[in-house]
């Protein structure tokens, strides 16, 4: 029998597709895992979908005599069992002025629960301008059962807000949540029931 000829053109045209294909499917399924976080990183860097900037302070940040008014709103995923409130609905402020507001959230079940708040502001444009220095957004909450907490957003509107032709009129942004079930909390060992039989002496 004849050996395979190895320099046989089809063979090595063969095998260039395969190994071409199998490329490629790695490389989409890397793809499919990075690009929620990718997503994530170019909205909170452009502000792309009303995404505020998350920034360190507002040392140096120039106050505009000129007001805008921020709103905010306050919502609840179904399957979290919260009630979920801003202290006050609007504030009006001058652009660049530091501000901090208080939401409360209380969880209305009889369990523990565990929630994760997502953000973003409207209208879009504004989104690279809205400026959180502090925000209860940046971790998740645990609640007790009937458990109560004041939780703080300490922001700002950036100055160069006037300066881009898409928001350079903009008179009031809309600050929004959505606190979603973060995961099921996990039960204190003692309250975990144990059966008669697996119980020791």
């Amino acid at each position: 029998m004849t050996a395979p000829d190895s320099h046989d053109p089809t063979g090595r045209r063969n095998r260039t597709v395969a190994i071409a294909c199998a490329s490629f499917a790695c490389f989409m399924v890397g793809a499919a895992y990075a690009s929620a976080p990718l997503y994530d990183l170019f909205c909170r860097v452009t502000g792309y979908g009303g995404t505020p900037q998350i920034v360190s302070g507002a040392d140096g940040v120039q106050v505009l005599d000129r007001d805008i008014t921020v709103r905010f709103d306050a919502n609840v995923a179904p399957g979290l069992k919260w009630s979920f409130t801003p202290d006050q609905r609007a504030v009006t402020l001058k652009i660049g002025e530091m501000r901090t507001i208080n939401y409360r959230a209380k969880n209305i079940s009889d369990e523990p629960s565990v929630g994760t708040a997502t953000f973003n502001v409207t209208p879009d444009a504004s989104g690279a301008y809205f400026s959180k220095i502090a925000c209860f957004c940046f971790t998740e909450q645990r609640l007790e059962p009937g458990e109560e907490i004041e939780m703080g957003v300490t922001f700002y509107v950036d100055p160069a807000i006037v300066d881009d032709a898409d928001t350079a009129s903009v008179k009031t942004i809309t600050l929004s949540y959505t606190f979603f079930p973060a995961k099921a909390a996990e039960k204190p060992v003692a309250g975990i029931a144990v059966p008669a039989d697996n119980k020791r002496l």
